[in-house]
């Protein structure tokens, strides 16, 4: 892409290909050997309790010996790409008809039982 053996100086190339100059310098850090202790870790830990999110995990941390903060531990989650596994609301039923069918009739029951016993 950019050749610094080129007549055309680096600026010039990064003008033409609309490249900031810091971005052609620019390089990535790296994580600490610390830090991929603790991934190692966290992913082990996810692979047997699947259902521990942030604040469990830092407590499994802390009673292996790491001094750990929960921020930390979110993002090496999530740089992992590692969610915690929890039942999700089930939204699915509100828009099936059968569902509402059954909720109304439900309801109309109980209306009508309480309508007899009041006479």
């Amino acid at each position: 892409m950019i050749e610094r053996e080129n007549q055309l100086s680096i600026r010039a190339q990064c003008a033409l290909l609309k490249l900031h100059r810091s971005g052609l310098y620019y390089q990535a850090a790296t994580e600490t050997s610390e830090n991929l202790a603790l991934m190692r870790l966290l992913d082990e830990r996810y692979l047997n309790f699947p259902t521990e999110g942030v604040l469990q995990m830092q407590d499994y941390l802390r009673s292996e010996g790491y001094v750990v903060n929960h921020k930390r531990i979110r993002r090496l989650l999530r740089k992992m790409g590692i969610l915690a596994i929890y039942p999700k609301p089930n939204l699915s039923k509100i828009g099936k008809a059968e569902y509402i069918f059954i909720r109304i009739y439900l309801k109309i029951c109980r209306l009508q039982k309480r309508t007899r016993f009041g006479k």
